[in-house]
């Protein structure tokens, strides 16, 4: 290997899945290495794969190959798979796949730096997933200095009958509340003004930990870190939400009023198959209580289609609950069938094309009650975390308001200050004046707040090639 030695990481999956990739940057940066956008220019090449659903297997195996190319075309030595679907399947990717030099289950990642240390180090590593990092861990934020993702326990301990998840990822270990904040300081530190908050099952977090320490008493902490504006909460598992945590994301200023849970489903029938836990009257009531106790609260949730057995009066119902609860955001899934879940042995597998169908549905109806809500904006001043410079245009930026989360909830244009005065990381009030389903526009009135200056910003802030797929 020449002295130099470059990396190329190309990330698939979830938010969760990047926070790995920033971890083994981070190891790999402190052992010499440098980060490269070039696939070309790299002498190891890491692919953190993703096997969620039968999809996400495909695009892996697609970046493995395109990356086992590089090893022919360009400079790169080395190939290492990590993640997902290395922890699936690891013996047929060893089997299949002989042009792949290391394989690396969802616990050995932070183990990348010392294995490529090691020329002569065996080609898996697979060890069972029990792994979880803390603040002491090297990690490069790979995300706009502004906005970083903060993993707060990692597994999961549900077995819903659609999941392979717990397989993979083992079962939840949450982080000591002193540890996450210990991080969150850290990200403040390098100019975070917005803390995402993930994880398998964010509302379980702390049932591991010794005095069983809970999701609302960590937000409250959070809410002390100075420099933080905005703190997010995505993959709120509603199974168990009590009043203590409805009261803290009220009443934490830094908490914005935006919270991510997937309820999958509203056919009592369904959610039983799917083994969630509650019933459609319990989501109803919990939303409902949501929406009274924090005004203007923006909801994101997620939804399945074409589960094994699904009729059309369970997805009449769904569609009822999509009309009912008009959510600000709506992801809808198509079901996939897994090997090694419940309800990949289901009888009553459903046709593509009947899942298609159902989904087309869905997404019509959720488009239309997303125009409306966009509508009722125009005319609004809200806050903007400013992102930076339009791609199309320098006249414009983009930026998000508090009710968008990175990547995945649209944006907002913005006609900059007629002094140009705003910048990437600002937070600025805008007029809202135009609405589109994903996006709004708006004129800049105000710079609220300036991004932090840091005196010595992370090495590497480079590009991460990540590829997100939502759960």
């Amino acid at each position: 290997m020449s002295e130099k030695k470059n990396v190329h990481i190309v990330t698939l999956g979830c938010p969760k899945n990047r926070v790995d990739s920033e971890i083994m940057l981070g190891g790999l940066v402190e052992g010499g290495w440098e980060l490269t956008e070039a696939p070309d220019d790299a002498d190891v090449i890491v692919v953190n794969t993703c096997a969620f659903i039968e999809a996400s297997k495909t695009e892996s195996i697609d970046a493995i190959l395109e990356a086992s190319q590089w090893k022919e075309k360009g400079r790169a030595q080395k190939v290492v798979v990590t993640g997902c679907l290395s922890q699936r399947y690891p013996e047929q990717l060893a089997k299949e796949l002989p042009e792949v030099d290391h394989i690396l289950g969802t616990s050995a990642y932070a183990q990348l730096p010392s294995l490529l240390a090691d020329v002569n180090g065996a080609r898996q590593v697979i060890p069972d997933p029990d792994y979880i990092h803390d603040a002491a861990t090297p990690r490069i934020n790979s995300l706009p200095s502004y906005t970083a993702y903060l993993k707060i326990a990692e597994g999961c301990d549900n077995t819903c009958a659609f999941c392979i998840i717990p397989t993979l990822r083992g079962e939840q270990r949450s982080r000591p509340i002193e540890d996450v904040v210990r991080e969150a300081n850290a990200l403040a530190l390098q100019g975070a003004r917005e803390i995402n908050l993930v994880a398998q099952d964010l509302t379980a977090y702390g049932h591991d930990l010794p005095g069983r320490p809970k999701l609302h008493q960590l937000i409250r902490a959070l809410g002390e870190v100075e420099g933080v504006r905005w703190i997010r909460l995505h993959y709120a598992y509603p199974r168990n939400f009590p009043d203590e945590l409805v009261a803290a994301i009220r009443d934490t200023p830094q908490v914005v009023k935006y919270l991510d849970m997937p309820v999958q489903h509203a056919s009592d029938r369904l959610l039983r198959a799917m083994r969630r836990g509650r019933n459609a009257a319990f989501l109803r009531e919990l939303l409902a209580k949501l929406r009274r106790e924090i005004p203007g609260i923006v909801l994101r949730t997620s939804l399945i289609v074409g589960l094994p057995g699904e009729t059309e009066e369970d997805f009449q119902e769904l569609l009822d609950f999509i009309r009912e609860q008009r959510f600000d955001h709506l992801g809808v899934f198509r079901y996939s069938q897994e090997e090694g879940t419940l309800a990949g042995e289901m009888e009553d597998q459903l046709p593509e094309e009947l899942k298609l169908e159902r989904w087309n549905q869905a997404m019509a109806l959720q488009a239309e009650i997303r125009m409306e809500q966009q509508q009722a904006w125009v005319g609004k001043e809200i806050e903007v975390l400013v992102e930076g410079p339009h791609e199309e245009t320098e006249h414009l930026l983009v930026g998000r308001h508090a009710g968008q989360a990175p990547e995945i909830d649209g944006q907002v244009i913005i006609n900059d200050l007629p002094e140009g005065g705003a910048a990437a990381g600002d937070i600025v009030k805008v007029l809202v004046e135009e609405a589109y389903e994903y996006d709004l526009i708006g004129g800049a009135t105000e710079v609220l707040l300036r991004a932090p200056f840091v005196a010595s910003p992370p090495a590497n802030r480079v590009k991460l090639p990540v590829f997100v797929a939502q759960r």
